[in-house]
């Protein structure tokens, strides 16, 4: 029985093994096997998988072989990788079908499958999920194994060459910098990365362990940082980095220990692109800070303003040619390297933008601090009716309704939104000071509950 509350937005995604289980993993395999063939018209192809190091993906992994060889199809294995890394597989090898196994920031009792078409395009509820959704239901269990060939490639060589090749990296100074991998996938290619640089590496949790025993996969959860933070004042380092448990998102951290906003950051890199390609597209989920759109601006950009999503993130810088893109939950996107995500150049990049200003990473982004923000989440299951409530009481305001509902005025904006994932409303609140910030939310609060 397969429970259609696993076919997220971007994913597919539950617990293991009430709802992900090897059951659904041949069906998944069967799926995207039917599903890309009939969308590239091809009568053999080649489904390139990687995984996390989550303890039902090696089994999960088996299992979707299966799936696709019950097709005749062929599967390259590039092993356990970051899902950046599989990304850069799909494009840079040309593959027809990728596959990521992972929970990516879920806890560590769930698992799931990313799935993507030759492009790299995201399969997601905006283009392929209802589709995969209805052949996953559809598939039926082959009892008999299928024998099928399975070609093996470390991918991870190519990948380091790749991102070496994107930066001048001959004026990154000597830094101190603490990368977190939180026990998951994003340290590997760092540490390849580290050994063609002048950087001095504190590694933290770099061994691979699907338990997570040092703190869960999401480093958004202020908690999980708190080692981050703690090693990059204990050594002096000139910042911190955390990845989710799948490595394709980063949150930093300053010098001071103090946890940046990922707008913060897009608005950093921003600059860096548009110093380099001035008039060039730069794509943002629309609850980052309003000072985004005017850096970009300022720094002769054109700011592209998306849905929230990775895959809305991706989709928009492929259709607008976008240099970079990015959003608040610390995914950051890169045209070099096919519009995905990439922890290793996010990494190199940030060493370069500090070596080049010759400032702390704390004093750029006091620079950018020029509104106060919050962000909360509320639990309901009625969020159409609070999103029209709203929007009829600030029907002054100017709205919209690219993701959910957004009202702006002269000195604070908010959006709210229905998480894509989970039963509850995201709220954001923007103004010129915290006292406003704090008014307005607890205004929109109180109206919710009426």
């Amino acid at each position: 029985m397969v429970n259609p509350d696993i076919f997220k937005t971007y994913d597919i995604r539950g617990i293991y093994p009430q709802e992900i289980n090897e059951d659904i993993a041949f069906k998944v395999g069967v799926a995207l096997y039917k599903f890309l063939k009939r969308k590239l018209k091809k009568r053999s192809l080649r489904i390139v998988v990687g995984r996390d190091c989550r303890l039902s993906s090696n089994s999960l992994f088996k299992s979707l072989c299966q799936g696709v060889f019950s097709q005749k199809g062929r599967i390259v294995d590039v092993g356990l990788v970051s899902t950046d890394s599989l990304y850069f597989a799909l494009a840079y090898f040309k593959y027809d079908g990728a596959v990521m196994i992972t929970a990516s920031h879920n806890p560590k009792k769930d698992n799931g499958f990313k799935l993507l078409a030759k492009g790299p395009k995201c399969i997601s509820q905006d283009w392929g999920m209802a589709e995969i959704k209805k052949l996953v239901i559809k598939a039926k269990m082959c009892l008999i194994k299928t024998q099928g060939k399975i070609i093996k490639k470390n991918i991870i060589p190519d990948y380091v060459k790749y991102i070496l090749k994107l930066v001048n990296l001959k004026d990154i100074k000597p830094l101190k910098v603490v990368v977190d991998a939180g026990n998951g996938m994003g340290g590997e290619v760092v540490e390849k990365l580290v050994k063609e640089l002048p950087i001095k590496l504190y590694p933290l949790y770099f061994k691979l362990d699907g338990h997570f025993p040092n703190r869960s996969p999401n480093p958004k959860i202020k908690n999980n940082i708190r080692d981050c933070q703690k090693k990059v004042i204990k050594h002096k380092a000139d910042f911190g980095l955390s990845f989710d448990g799948d490595g394709d998102r980063a949150i930093f951290v300053d010098e001071k220990g103090k946890i940046i906003g990922s707008d913060m950051i897009i608005a950093l890199f921003s600059i860096y692109f548009l110093r380099k390609e001035p008039r060039s597209k730069i794509v943002y989920n629309l609850t980052c800070s309003k000072i985004l759109k005017e850096v970009i601006i300022k720094n002769n950009g054109l700011p592209i303003r998306t849905k929230t999503g990775h895959a809305f993130i991706k989709k928009a810088m492929q259709k607008h040619k976008a240099i970079f893109g990015g959003e608040l939950s610390g995914h950051l996107n890169f045209r070099d390297v096919f519009c995905a995500e990439s922890g290793g150049l996010v990494f190199i990049l940030m060493t370069k933008i500090l070596s080049q200003s010759n400032q702390p990473l704390s004093k750029l982004v006091k620079e950018l601090k020029k509104y106060s923000q919050i962000e909360v989440n509320i639990k309901t299951t009625q969020s159409q009716k609070a999103i029209e409530k709203l929007a009829k009481f600030y029907h002054k305001g100017k709205q919209d309704y690219l993701d959910g509902l957004t009202a702006e005025f002269s000195d604070y904006w908010f959006n709210i939104r229905a998480s894509n994932t989970e039963p509850l409303l995201r709220i954001t609140v923007e103004a010129k000071d915290k006292k406003l910030a704090d008014n307005k939310l607890r205004e929109i609060k109180k109206i919710i509950k009426e």
